[in-house]
């Protein structure tokens, strides 16, 4: 059973939290919106300590808060004035936020024998949260449901007959989960190591949140290309990113695209572009107004920018430690990076406008 902390101040978890304006209620970015009032994301400061970081999209005010563990992805309740933000894998607890209040209300743990990936996603109603898990006596990939108008108690596990799911979504069908399955054990005993890189299994899953069932797995054309994140657009087309655990001198497609159809495909870019790309994508952004999509690759230090219905590479940009990637609200993206910067790009501008420049460190997603 998960143990909640309830009513934890989010200005009193540490010393160092600057100064910071009234937040406005938690609607920044309800599903299927892409305007925002605030982004928020998981950083590290120039101390070296884990915070959530909020920023105004157009970089003229932040703030951070101190929090006592390192943290991933976020998502937010469709419903309420809530955030809820993920340890970093293998992650043991994840944090409610309260807008309204200004407040971590809960604080979820795994529970004995569990971790989490840094991933979560609503339902539509806002009362089930889904969170991606692992079971450590048998490494079993699992969705975690939360109920959220009963304090965020466990309510069930929906096995996934797999390792390692990361990234999750909801389709539009309000349904079907999408889930990025890395296929990587782990165990926190030995921190990130990943324990099975000769025998990995990775795929692509659609899943029904009522049956439990997996309703497709699409793997890809390598078993070391291990699914991790994810969005999707309006027409519930997916965009996948692999971050390829094989040797440095191969070359791989690291995206892949399902179709609204269910037609599965990997997308071939330029040789060079690829091995630049260093085997890892990080974030995916979808634009649920244009058939675009954006994808980050940190380790190269570069964005993509494509067609989701085509496949096709519309623009490559080049920003350090690219990270965090969401929709801006007008047609463009909004992307953070690893060394405090804020960017946007906006499609046929051949160069990323620098927004700010903070002494953090962003992760590697936007909420």
């Amino acid at each position: 059973m998960a143990v909640n902390q309830s009513r934890r101040r989010l200005l009193a978890a540490g010393a160092g939290a600057l100064a910071l304006p009234a937040l406005p209620s938690i609607a920044w970015a309800l599903p299927g919106r892409e305007s925002a009032d605030w982004l928020f994301s998981a950083v590290d400061d120039a101390k070296g300590r884990h915070c959530i970081a909020g920023i105004t999209p157009n970089g003229e005010r932040h703030f951070t808060l101190s929090i006592p563990e390192r943290c991933h992805g976020g998502c937010l309740s469709p419903t309420a004035s809530r955030a809820v933000v993920f340890a970093r894998r293998p992650g043991q607890h994840f944090y409610v936020v309260d807008g309204e209040a200004q407040e971590v209300s809960h604080r979820v743990a795994a529970g004995e024998g569990h971790h989490f990936y840094g991933h979560g996603v609503f339902e539509p109603t806002g009362r089930y949260l889904y969170v991606t898990a692992n079971r450590l006596e048998d490494a079993m990939g699992l969705i975690r449901v939360y109920d959220a108008e009963d304090d965020y108690r466990h309510r069930r596990d929906i096995e996934l007959d797999g390792i390692g799911p990361h990234e999750i979504r909801l389709l539009p069908d309000g349904n079907t989960l999408a889930v990025g399955l890395g296929g990587i054990k782990t165990h926190p005993d030995y921190g990130r190591v990943k324990l099975n890189l000769g025998e990995m299994d990775p795929a692509l899953l659609l899943v029904n949140r009522h049956s439990g069932k997996v309703t497709a797995r699409h793997r890809p054309t390598h078993h070391q290309l291990s699914c991790r994140h994810l969005d999707v657009a309006a027409d519930g087309t997916v965009i996948a990113g692999y971050q390829f655990q094989g040797p440095e001198w191969e070359t791989h497609p690291l995206l892949c695209r399902l179709g609204s159809d269910g037609t599965f495909s990997e997308l071939s870019l330029d040789d060079a572009l690829t091995a630049s790309l260093q085997q890892y994508t990080a974030s995916v952004a979808v634009s649920r107004s244009r058939p675009l999509a954006l994808v980050t690759a940190p380790r190269g230090h570069k964005v993509l920018l494509l067609d989701h219905q085509s496949g096709e590479l519309l623009a490559a940009y080049t920003l350090p430690d690219a990270a965090g990637a969401r929709c801006d609200g007008a047609g463009g993206f909004m992307v953070s990076s690893g060394r405090g910067g804020l960017y946007r790009i906006t499609p046929g501008d051949p160069e990323a406008k620098a927004l700010a420049d903070l002494p953090l460190h962003w992760d590697n997603h936007l909420t």
